[in-house]
């Protein structure tokens, strides 16, 4: 069997919580290693803002949140094995645009026993941290998006959950 050409078009969502931690779900399958951000596909006309919050919805059971950036560019990653799951079949991997996201509700406002529950459980992780604990072949992808959101998330915790106005991200050394 060829491997599939194309990728499947996303959205990744980096939630933080006000100590800068970030939110990790357990995949209900448990792949080794089971901890991961939530993502999903983009539906027909439907906005990065108003798929992520979907997501959200969807994975977390709540939508409190403010999205305070958008990477400009997709973030790729291929699947290590065509024969792993159904989507690899179909596709050669994801590509994500990945949105970050203040989260604005408590803790017991997330609740992942949805109506299709994608995790078994959830915690707030820091971001190297969490970078170690997903799936290896995603891993390049966390550090990436983690090294381009780190002023953003530091600027807004300094600020009380403000952003000064848009300005050039440059590397951080979270990452």
């Amino acid at each position: 069997m060829q491997r599939p050409t194309h990728y499947r078009s996303g959205v990744g969502i980096v939630l933080f919580n006000p100590n800068g931690l970030i939110f990790a779900g357990r995949r209900l399958d448990n792949r080794p290693p089971p901890w991961q951000m939530p993502q999903g596909g983009l539906d027909d006309r439907e906005s990065l803002h108003q798929a992520a919050l979907r997501e959200m919805r969807e994975e977390i059971g709540t939508d409190r949140a403010e999205i305070l950036a958008v990477t400009p560019d997709w973030h790729r990653y291929d699947y290590p094995d065509i024969d792993s799951t159904k989507r690899a079949r179909l596709y050669r991997g994801q590509q994500h645009r990945w949105l970050l996201l203040r989260y604005t509700g408590q803790d017991d406002h997330i609740r992942v026993e949805t109506a299709k529950p994608e995790f078994s459980q959830w915690r707030w992780m820091p971001p190297q941290e969490l970078a170690r604990q997903v799936v290896a072949f995603k891993r390049p992808v966390y550090q990436a998006v983690f090294r381009e959101f780190a002023p953003l998330i530091t600027q807004s915790l300094s600020s009380g959950g403000r952003l000064p106005p848009r300005q050039p991200m440059a590397a951080h050394p979270l990452i």
